[in-house]
């Protein structure tokens, strides 16, 4: 049994989860100075056999792996919560202030993180048809956490929240209002968590209060979604209804003509559920190149192969549009930063999406984009600058951290409440 943790004198640990259709990704961490105890991940739940890969960070402890079947999200938070225990970290720890649990879609209701309680989760449930794949997920994490400690706060913590201070004129569609209204038709945007976290990052990297500071957040991972930032509020963001709008995906389309689908169903005989699976999983940088690994579609490109060339310029193309249009909304741009996995280690895209767009005061640095691109790089994983000295518009890496992010937005409901 690896040494227990020693207890804080009050509770002041948060156990984030992040419960996905067939996995649950945790992370327990002290807020009295963001530290990490604990993170895990349980994939492959429900097949016959599941994975639970467990890191008790707080000790010497190595990397624990157990492989045996999960049949539902009950039986893989237990898991986890036998592995927390044997640390020390268990959820019934007296140091335990709350569990965090991420949900995706919130809708116009919930604006900011919320204590859950049973209108809270009967809500959250009426919204399922919105996000389908995610909050029934998130859901079943939830009621599974409560059932094992009923006496421990738990906040959601939502993707779409930080996006709902859109203007109206950002969030809707111009489709028949009465029709909209009926079906919560409106862009909400996702990601919000990283978004909230990389502005304010961003900001501080500056030197200055988010209140004064403008940046546009470009979140480029498998998902990718690009927000305008001012003064702190979301005021645009490139996700829609749901996260299938915006920018090139890894296999996704991002914006496209909606009469393509009906195109696709009345000319090549698809169903609305083969469209469907088309747009969200076979398209994006997989759908044109076969990869949507963005390492591999760099290197290939590099090789001469014509079809990842393609991808890759497709990619940066939409980039760059998202670029200047969020400009033209902001007005002012104090910065623009990179995050998430391609965003924060590919230097090639980086380079490819600012290119060109020196008369709007960006441009970036080769050396500082490439440094800050390596493995062996001094900065390792700290925010930092990759424009030179002397730009108008910074540009910025920022690596996002939306488990902390989460922890701390729970942390501070708790601490509300119970003042």
């Amino acid at each position: 049994m690896t040494a227990a943790a020693p207890a804080p004198t009050r509770a002041t640990r948060v156990l984030v989860l992040n419960s996905g259709s067939s996995s649950l990704k945790y992370q327990l961490l002290d807020m009295t100075d963001d530290s990490r105890l604990a993170a895990g991940l349980v994939e492959r739940i429900g097949e016959r056999q599941s994975r639970l890969t467990h890191s008790p960070l707080a000790s010497d402890g190595d990397r624990r792996e157990r492989v045996a079947p999960f049949p539902d999200h009950e039986a893989a938070l237990k898991a986890v919560a036998a592995e927390l225990d044997a640390d020390g970290l268990g959820l019934d720890s007296p140091a335990l202030a709350a569990i965090g649990h991420r949900v995706v879609h919130g809708g116009q209701r919930f604006t900011r993180p919320t204590l859950i309680d049973d209108t809270v989760l009967a809500e959250i449930e009426r919204l399922v048809p919105l996000a389908p794949l995610h909050n029934p997920a998130n859901l079943a994490g939830i009621t599974t956490a409560r059932a094992l400690n009923p006496g421990l706060p738990q906040v959601a913590v939502f993707d779409t929240a930080f996006h709902t201070t859109m203007p109206e004129h950002a969030a809707r569609y111009a489709i028949d209002a009465a029709t909209a209204d009926a079906h919560r038709v409106r862009r909400y945007g996702f990601h919000g968590t990283s978004h909230a976290y990389v502005s304010r990052k961003t900001a501080e990297l500056l030197g200055e209060d988010p209140a004064g500071v403008n940046v546009i957040v470009l979140h480029l991972g498998n998902g990718a979604s690009a927000s305008a930032v001012a003064a702190g509020r979301c005021v645009e963001t490139s996700m829609g209804v749901t996260p299938l709008e915006g920018l090139v995906m890894g296999t996704r389309s991002g914006d496209i003509d909606p009469a393509v689908v009906f195109h696709l169903v009345r000319v090549a005989g698809m169903s609305v559920d083969e469209v469907d699976e088309l747009l969200n999983k076979r398209s994006g940088l997989r759908g044109l190149c076969g990869d949507n690994d963005m390492r591999e579609i760099s290197r290939r490109s590099e090789e001469g192969d014509e079809a990842a060339r393609l991808a890759f310029d497709v990619y940066v193309h939409r980039l760059k549009k998202y670029i200047g249009s969020y400009y033209a909304v902001l007005g002012r741009v104090d910065a623009v930063a990179f995050t998430a996995g391609v965003g924060e280690n590919s230097a090639p895209v980086r380079a490819a999406a600012i290119a060109g767009l020196e008369t709007l005061g960006l441009s970036v640095d080769p050396v500082r984009n490439e440094a800050s691109g390596r493995a062996d790089s001094p900065a390792g994983g700290a925010a930092r600058l990759i424009s030179p000295a002397d730009a108008r518009v910074a540009v910025a890496v920022v690596p996002t951290d939306e488990e902390l992010e989460i922890a701390q937005q729970t942390y501070a409901v708790i601490s509300r409440t119970s003042a």
